[in-house]
């Protein structure tokens, strides 16, 4: 198959997509651009922040692409390109981009409140402490994966102890950035510089970071970078969002669209065949089969529960205008389907761009080796594609893994900050607990809850992880359908994304906690550190999210009276 055919054609249905579903949806369920949003209403400069929508496009696609687009789809060439990308076009379209947009349409005609207080308005309190209980069960085991990842990325050296030159320099260039995005935002708060002004002095930054950073690597072993990326995230979490991750969320939107724009370029010139097999089999490998496993492997890219959060959380609080919302929620959520058919697009020619000669023997031997990550084999592939803009591979191949662990830790930066807001909302309504409330407390016990997930390597935790962050997403539609009847507003378009992903996920589960009840009583292997805690999380979880699934469809099943008169008063409701 070309690529370049693919991905054009892919470009052309996305972009048909956001103008007719996009706007269907917007018209449905309607938007006032003259309402008072929630960051207007409740400005703090912590949390509820009015933003220019491109600022807020930012920060959502920044926080909701992380390392899921690159990840997934690599993983999912198990089975075949063609599933992979049959998903993700049908996913990103009719279920992802809805349950984005859904969730932050929700939360901002709901005064800024999470899915977990929308849960509790229209489904009771019961349900609301079950869905946070989840959400911060789940954002624990997000942290373990992505930090893990991260600091393997940044690990600088291998296992015969030689210093890793590019993992040393993209660790140098992240650690130049999180300064260079604080300095970035003081700059513009204080010249207050907007538009093309404010675009020109990003640009500027990150090509200084980038090349003090290539200059002055940094070289700490993969224990030490866990320290201190969970001493960063920590960080992240209790600073005020304008501060640190606003901006920096800015500056890592043009990381993303340079290495989307490098691999674009990349893929146009050197025009590859994708030589990965377009179908596999229904089982690839034992004990793994394509349903649910597809569906569950690429999250990001084709929906994920996890987005739900970051539009409730924090972009809600940040929208100037209700009119932003469709750009911010359902266009962000495109680009990163885009990104995924691009990942597959470039992993699947891997060994076509390494027999022509596109890929020098390092980088192929590096891409193609059994052991080789997800991470870099996207960054090998987009290495070799651009060399013929005159860059080095030794730094290309730097540039792109700083780039893919960027991603990692764009994520890390939010689902740290909403792991302590689970918490916290949590146990708001309890004087027992209150202790817990503090930031500092939820923060910690929650990066240590991650901590402790994480010893056993991201390898372990990504199944667990792709299965509950799909319930998590069955479960925000399956409470978007409540709201959208509750409210007086269509939401028939929910039903059969709602339902598919619930089957999915509690399939995926089960198997999970099968497999992993196997290996202690019949195949052995069993770790405690590793496989217990999964199986306890993997239990915990799969029971809250059908004690949610369950209560949230008895209401949406209950008979609705008035419905005409529902939406007018919603709106009189939240006005007051």
């Amino acid at each position: 198959m070309n690529g370049l055919v693919l991905l054009g054609l892919v470009a052309v249905l996305f972009v048909c997509a956001y103008l007719f579903y996009g706007r269907y949806l917007v018209k449905t369920w309607g938007i006032d651009p003259n309402a008072k949003t929630p960051a207007q209403e409740f400005e703090d400069g912590v949390d509820y922040v009015p933003s220019n929508k491109w600022r807020v496009f930012a920060h959502q696609f920044s926080s909701i692409a992380g390392a899921g687009p690159v990840t997934g789809p690599v993983m999912a060439l198990m089975f075949g390109w063609l599933p992979a990308v049959l998903w993700i076009v049908v996913g990103g379209i009719f279920f992802g981009a809805v349950h984005d947009f859904g969730a932050l349409y929700a939360s901002v005609k709901s005064k800024g409140k999470s899915m977990g207080q929308i849960v509790e308005q229209y489904i009771g309190k019961t349900g609301k402490r079950l869905f946070f209980l989840f959400c911060w069960l789940f954002c624990m085991i997000i942290i373990a994966a992505f930090a893990d990842m991260v600091s393997g990325t940044f690990n600088g050296f291998s296992t015969t102890g030689a210093r890793l030159t590019p993992n040393g320099s993209a660790a140098s260039i992240s650690i130049f950035y999180v300064v260079g995005a604080i300095l970035f935002g003081w700059v513009v708060r204080k010249a207050k510089l907007n538009g093309w002004k404010q675009v020109v002095l990003g640009v500027v930054f990150v090509l200084a970071m980038l090349a003090l950073g290539i200059a002055f690597p940094v070289f700490f072993s993969k224990q030490v970078w866990t320290y201190l990326v969970f001493a960063y995230i920590f960080f992240a979490a209790i600073s005020p969002i304008a501060f640190m991750k606003q901006p920096r969320d800015y500056l890592t939107t043009f990381l993303f669209v340079g290495m989307i724009i490098a691999a674009v370029f990349g893929v146009v010139v050197s025009n590859p065949t994708i030589t990965a097999p377009a179908v596999t089999s229904w089982q690839p490998v034992k004990g793994t089969y394509l349903f649910p496993t597809l569906f569950v492997t690429i999250a990001c890219g084709a929906v994920s529960g996890f987005h739900s959060l970051v539009s409730s959380e924090t972009s809600s609080k940040q929208i100037a205008n209700e009119k932003d919302m469709l750009q911010v929620g359902y266009g962000a959520m495109l680009l990163e389907s885009m990104l995924a058919v691009l990942v597959i697009v470039v992993v699947g020619s891997l060994p076509s761009l390494a027999s022509n000669g596109v890929l020098n023997k390092q980088l192929a031997s590096l891409a193609l080796a059994d052991g080789a990550t997800p991470f870099t084999k996207f960054a090998a592939g987009v290495t070799g594609l651009v060399d013929q803009l005159g860059l080095p591979q030794s730094v290309g191949l730097c540039v792109m893994t700083m780039f893919v662990s960027a991603l990692a830790l764009t994520t890390l930066d939010a689902v740290s900050r909403i792991a302590r807001m689970s918490l916290q909302e949590l146990v708001e309504d309890n004087k027992s607990l209150q202790w817990l409330t503090n930031k500092y407390v939820a923060t910690a016990i929650s990066l240590f809850g991650g901590y402790l997930l994480g010893l056993g390597g991201y390898q372990n935790i990504w199944p667990l992880f792709g299965a509950t962050n799909q319930l998590l997403a069955a479960m925000t539609l399956i409470t978007l359908a409540v709201f959208l009847k509750v409210t007086g507003r269509k939401g028939a378009m929910l039903y059969v994304p709602m339902v598919f992903m619930f089957v999915v996920t509690v399939s995926s589960l089960c198997l999970s906690i099968y497999n992993i009840v196997m290996k202690l009583f019949v195949t052995g292997g069993f770790v405690f550190m590793t496989d217990g805690l999964q199986l306890i999380f993997a239990i915990l979880l799969l029971a809250l999210g059908c004690m949610v699934a369950f209560k949230s469809g008895k209401k949406l099943v209950e008979p609705q009276s008035h419905s005409g008169s529902s939406k007018m008063a919603f709106e009189a409701r939240n006005k007051d």
